[in-house]
């Protein structure tokens, strides 16, 4: 089989911050699906990947669910709701989309799906959809093989529904919708005649209903619901047998029940509703309950009569019957240990029940299993993370073994890979570095593990790792802890801690965690305006953390603040020999577009650079580190050559040695990304007017101080806005250079130019990214990963070229290129 040129290798994300966003194929082996910004993604939990994505929706996905099966086999379809006002039945078909059928009608954004699987003589399957959406109505279609139906719609007066439930009377085919409204009723539905009638209200909760989900027993179809009040309400819905003669006399002591009459076939059935039992064990609101889904053991299908519930008190309980009294209890109590989140939106039971997974207020994952030796105990699993609002930057480690990202989340996030002998190479988030009170929107290397960060403050903050991040990063990742630590790094603080409402991360060092545990009781008790002092709790791993790990335990130190800038930090880059950083801030008047130069050595001040009229939007140095090139807001792009000065007591200062005004720049709209040829020749930009130009050739030993470098390209036209440039470092071909761009539509594509004498047919585009390959939103950063200076590189990856990629989608990729097929396309025979 001819491996592809382009293929995804790793995807990082997490769910949207909502409730049922969430939703686990409950066959074996199933897979997890969850909505994250505008795609449904498809994950694999045993596996540790990412499956596929399913794109269709135009905005946040807000909930989803797989159409569940009664035997518990798996399914293969599935469906969304979105912030589009639309819902998507999706058919797959080995994990890919097979028909995706888009169902319009709301007005408003759609917050709850449900779909059941409903039989028809003879033999004839076809689906039941119904949908809640924020313009106070409840959808209904049916969809037969190809041909999906509008069937009506319900409203419930001035309630607006947040939940919607399917299911059938048990023995029966006919359908029973539950919907769960802010007028805290569960309000029942049945279908009569082809059309839904509402037969009853349940009454009994205090606040709005959050969830609320069927589940058949025996004879029998129970409901849970639960709620703002903290409560969860156990409801049975059943049979009422015919009176027999004289008993409605007899005086005997019954449950206060609700009835109604069904017609299936020509028999007319009465069945009555009544609360079985009432759940507290909660201290907050409980935005989700799960029946555990049946499944086959030894051939036998399994019916396990467990509930699963997820709270904003950070807990999820695991309920079950007592196997004596039938009294439920509260088995298993699971959550969120540490950080200043809030609590779960959603939970799933998945692989048979022996894992539960819960969906936290930020997005994260939190898995448990349980273990093999005591049943009654769970254990926090690995599970995909990643950023939850849309990611601004990202760069490549010097030796290309991890990436740090940074995002308007607030968050900087390390992923790595896992190496284990006999196991397949996965990636994970290692390290939360720094978790910050402001969008952050830029960083840079400085060294292997040291980074600087820019976010919507006037300040650059410098971070450095820690000695427990990098004695655990040298296990997950098979290197040697030994090659990492070398004497210089003895004096390493241990980890790092942030103060109550402090923003700054303050170091930990080995000395102090006496200390800090001693106090630790107090410290975790002291209100401190609600927001108590994370406390840093060393652990040597042997696997990538889990989130509890991750929010508190992985933060880097704060080594040094840069002051300088007037408005936010914009970008921020540092040179090739990680001597030089420069950065520059959002600017509406020329003096504060200037470009302030660092020294890494000292941390201060070099140069400032002044040519740009508005916001200088992206940086880059050449990598002989003889220019540093910026473009702008204002259109233009200015070139800066260093000059080296004799004296060793003088730092090297830039002078302007070309530019480009309204009158010779080619692009007509901001100028987004640029990048540099990696032998220094030739710049590229991207602009939002879809244009890619090339300029040079830059000549560093020309003595004169202003040069005019034009294009030297044909002007690519991509056809959308170009967010992000970047040249591949490490292809060495004669006049010849492989360009990545990123486009606002979520699109990468993979250029070739050449420099041609006559500019024509300079451009070859070998591939483009398919939409379930590519972002579903602006593309923010590419950048590819260099490891020639590698001398431990993996051989197994000489084959592959590897770039990565993050956008405002939230998700963060990491593409192979295959080596040689691309040098083919380049250099046909």
């Amino acid at each position: 089989m001819v491996p592809p040129l382009l293929e995804v290798a790793h995807a990082f994300c997490c769910p949207n911050g909502v409730r049922g966003t969430l939703s686990w194929n409950c066959g074996h082996g199933g897979l997890l699906a969850f909505g994250t910004s505008c795609s449904v993604v498809l994950y694999d939990p045993q596996r540790r990947v990412v499956v596929n994505n399913l794109n269709g929706h135009t905005a946040r996905v807000n909930c989803l669910e797989w159409i569940r099966r009664r035997d518990g086999s798996s399914s293969s379809e599935l469906v969304s709701g979105g912030s589009d006002n639309r819902v998507i039945h999706w058919e797959l078909e080995n994990n890919k989309v097979l028909k995706a059928f888009r169902l319009q009608g709301h007005e408003g954004p759609v917050y709850s799906v449900h779909a059941v699987y409903v039989s028809e003589p003879p033999d004839v399957v076809h689906s039941l959809i119904a949908s809640a959406a924020a313009d106070s109505t409840v959808r209904l279609w049916s969809k037969k093989g190809s041909e999906v139906k509008y069937l009506q719609t319900l409203t419930f007066g001035d309630s607006t529904i947040l939940t919607v439930c399917l299911s059938l009377l048990p023995g029966t085919t006919v359908p029973v919708l539950s919907c769960g409204a802010d007028d805290c009723k569960v309000h029942i539905a049945v279908q009569r005649d082809g059309q839904f009638q509402k037969v009853l209200s349940l009454i009994g909760h205090d606040d709005w209903i959050r969830g609320a989900e069927w589940a058949t027993f025996g004879s029998d179809l129970f409901l849970a619901s639960c709620s703002q009040d903290c409560m969860i309400r156990i409801w049975r819905l059943y049979r009422k047998p015919p009176l027999l003669k004289n008993e409605g006399n007899l005086r005997t002591v019954r449950m206060k029940e609700s009835t109604f009459t069904v017609r299936h076939g020509d028999t007319s059935i009465t069945c009555a509703m009544a609360l079985e039992t009432l759940l507290a064990g909660h201290e907050n609101w409980v935005n989700a309950v799960h029946w555990q889904p049946p499944f086959y053991k030894d051939g036998v299908l399994q019916q396990p009569v467990r509930l699963l519930s997820a709270s904003m008190d950070k807990t999820m309980i695991l309920w079950a019957p007592d196997e004596e009294s039938g009294i439920w209890l509260e088995q298993v109590r699971v959550g969120e240990v540490g950080g200043n989140t809030l609590g779960f939106y959603d939970c799933q039971f998945g692989e048979n029940g022996t894992m539960i997974i819960a969906h936290a207020f930020h997005g994260a994952l939190h898995l448990w299993k349980q273990s093999t030796v005591n049943p009654r105990q769970w254990v926090p699993g690995i599970v995909i993370s990643g950023h939850f609002s849309g990611v601004q930057d990202l760069i490549w480690d010097p030796e290309g073994e991890f990436i740090i990202t940074t995002s308007t989340d607030q968050t900087t996030r390390l992923f790595a890979p896992w190496k284990r002998r006999g196991y397949q190479e996965t990636w994970h988030e290692i390290a939360r570095p720094q978790i910050h009170g402001y969008d952050l929107k830029c960083l840079a290397m400085i060294d292997r593990f040291q980074f600087v960060s820019g976010a919507d403050e006037k300040v650059l903050r410098v971070f450095s790792a820690p000695r427990n991040f990098v004695e655990n990063f040298c296990t997950i990742s098979g290197q040697s802890l030994n090659y990492m630590l070398c004497d210089e790094n003895n004096e390493l603080p241990e980890g790092a801690t942030v103060p109550a409402l402090g923003l700054s991360n303050k170091a930990v060092f080995e000395g102090d965690l006496v200390t800090q545990n001693s106090d630790e009781e107090e410290l975790l008790t002291s209100p401190a305006f609600g927001y108590p002092e994370v406390i840093f709790q060393p652990a040597i791993l042997s696997e990538p953390p889990t989130e509890d790990h991750l929010l508190q335990n992985t933060l880097w130190p704060e080594v040094q603040k840069l002051y300088g800038h007037g408005f936010e930090i914009v970008c921020v880059t540092c040179n090739n020999s990680k001597t030089l950083l420069a950065s520059a801030c959002k600017a509406a008047q020329k003096e504060h577009a200037v470009i302030i130069l660092w020294s890494t050595a000292s941390w201060k001040q070099v140069q400032s650079l002044a040519y740009h009229t508005l916001t200088v939007t992206q940086m880059a140095f050449s990598p002989d580190d003889k220019f540093l090139l910026a473009v702008s807001r204002d259109r233009t792009w200015s070139l800066w050559k260093r000059q080296d000065v004799a004296s060793p007591e003088f730092d090297p200062f830039f002078s302007l040695f070309a530019f480009t005004n309204k009158i010779t720049s080619v692009h007509s709209r901001i100028i987004w990304s640029c990048d540099w040829s990696p032998d220094s020749k030739y710049f590229f930009t991207g602009s939002r007017d879809k244009k890619v130009v090339v300029w040079g050739e830059c000549n560093s030993n020309s003595d004169r101080t202003e040069h005019n470098i034009g294009p030297c390209s044909s002007v690519l036209d991509m056809g959308s806005s170009v967010t992000a440039v970047s040249v591949c470092p490490v292809l060495s071909l004669p006049h010849r250079y492989v360009v990545a761009i990123g486009l606002e539509n979520g699109k990468i594509c993979l250029f070739s130019w050449k420099k041609t004498s006559q500019e024509v047919n300079d451009w070859t585009r070998f591939i483009e990214t398919n939409p379930s390959e590519g972002h579903t939103l602006g593309i923010r950063r590419l950048s590819w990963k260099n490891c020639s200076r590698n001398a431990r590189r993996n051989d197994a990856d000489a084959d592959w070229l590897h770039f990565a990629s993050c956008g405002e989608d939230h998700t963060v990729k990491i593409y192979r290129v295959n080596r040689y097929a691309l040098i083919d396309l380049i250099t046909p025979c």
